[in-house]
């Protein structure tokens, strides 16, 4: 299994290696639905390419990536073993826990490896006009 390089303090410490976004200003919640302008959003261009949104408007944390696939998915950024943040680990099609444990999950929420049992929420997404929707209420 293909792991993120990151140091044990890293792990220990579980600081993720998706950022934040750079434009705050890039999207708005409203009534469940996240919506993100993926013009203001240079993150999320290239395949592997991920952020992570934490602000108290929303519910959840949210991490968004955006797969080799070329599709766009949508996590509850919270590991379902020690809930610590996810990342998404580059060339796998997989989110990872960034702590010791290193719980892997596929794009569609499944435990692969790790001790996490329960799979993560994953939430709908579309796309119309640049903009990507989010269903924060499933």
């Amino acid at each position: 299994m293909k792991t993120l390089k990151r140091s044990i303090w890293q792990r220990i410490f579980g600081i993720c290696a998706t950022q934040k976004l750079q434009d705050e200003e890039c999207w708005t919640y409203s009534e469940g639905l996240l919506t993100i302008d993926l013009s203001r959003v240079p993150e999320l261009t290239q395949p592997a390419g991920a952020i992570r949104l934490e602000d108290n408007k929303l519910p959840e944390r949210v991490l968004i990536v955006h797969g080799d696939d070329g599709r766009y998915y949508a996590f509850k950024n919270r590991c379902q073993h020690m809930g610590r943040r996810l990342d998404p680990a580059p060339d796998t099609e997989t989110v990872q826990c960034c702590s010791i444990s290193r719980s892997t999950y596929e794009y569609d929420g499944k435990v692969i490896s790790g001790p996490a049992k329960e799979p993560l929420t994953i939430y709908p997404v579309d796309i119309d006009n640049g903009k990507l929707f989010v269903n924060l209420e499933k």
